[in-house]
């Protein structure tokens, strides 16, 4: 188990009943860039069952924070919703992941363009202050089946805000909120691509389609939600990063927790 650190659950919040975040203890050593993600699980059977979780924590917190589905089938998942306060996970001492600001060509617009527990990455980039010093708008996009799955919207509405630290930063003016139920009557309704494609995205938000000379995104979701946005983005002349450390216009998450 030398690749893991044993560390414990500090805190467990069910959204609801397809949703849970918990935060857990983090070894002194761990380094991370806001955006990547970790390797975490729990010991089965004598061997450890891990999973791809994007660190829904900013790197300079004490804490580490998950957002995860809960699968009632899932190797993982399905005990991993069972965790309480005390209980012990392995998490990876190495975090890697594309949702970096280094892989981004310099632009004016940054979209953070997730759909389900996609949001995780963009809940650390978010508490970044290098995100505001880099963009003059940020636009954070969550499309959800139902309204109880848009988690964190205290979060990114009023406590980000009206915190001392980002006020200073001018995030009321920067920072977009765009969130977008399918299945459920909402103010915005209707799939993330389907707002892209129609224009009602840029229409609320108050900014131009996506141009390749401004806007930047990063991508995280299903693996369905990844292929038709970035045929979106293709179609708009913007071009993806084609590996870690090349800069594009767009860079896309293809790490998941389980399908």
């Amino acid at each position: 188990m030398a690749a893991f650190n044993v560390e414990k659950i500090t805190h467990v919040h069910h959204w609801n009943d397809t949703l849970f975040s918990f935060k857990t203890t983090r070894d002194v050593a761990l380094r991370f860039k806001n955006g990547q993600f970790v390797m975490i699980g729990l010991e089965v059977n004598g061997k450890p069952l891990m999973r791809a979780y994007s660190i829904a924590s900013a790197n300079y917190e004490e804490e580490l924070e998950f957002f995860s589905i809960k699968v009632q089938n899932g190797p993982l998942t399905s005990i991993l919703q069972k965790v309480q306060v005390g209980d012990e996970i392995l998490i990876s001492k190495k975090p890697t992941g594309t949702l970096v600001h280094d892989d981004l060509l310099p632009g004016k617009n940054l979209y953070f363009l997730s759909s389900g527990t996609g949001l995780a990455p963009f809940l650390a980039l978010i508490r970044d202050p290098e995100t505001y010093e880099k963009y003059e708008k940020v636009i954070l996009v969550h499309g959800t089946r139902y309204v109880s799955e848009l988690a964190y919207q205290d979060l990114i509405e009023n406590e980000l805000p009206n915190h001392e630290f980002f006020a200073e930063l001018g995030i009321k003016d920067k920072l977009i909120y765009y969130p977008t139920v399918t299945r459920e009557d909402f103010h915005t309704q209707g799939r993330v691509t389907t707002a892209i494609e129609t224009g009602q995205l840029f229409e609320k938000i108050g900014l131009p389609r996506f141009n390749p000379e401004t806007d930047r995104a990063m991508l995280c979701g299903s693996p369905a939600f990844l292929k038709d946005v970035c045929a979106l983005l293709d179609a708009h002349g913007m071009k993806e990063s084609p590996r870690m450390g090349v800069m594009g216009d767009y860079v896309i998450e293809r790490a998941f927790v389980e399908k």
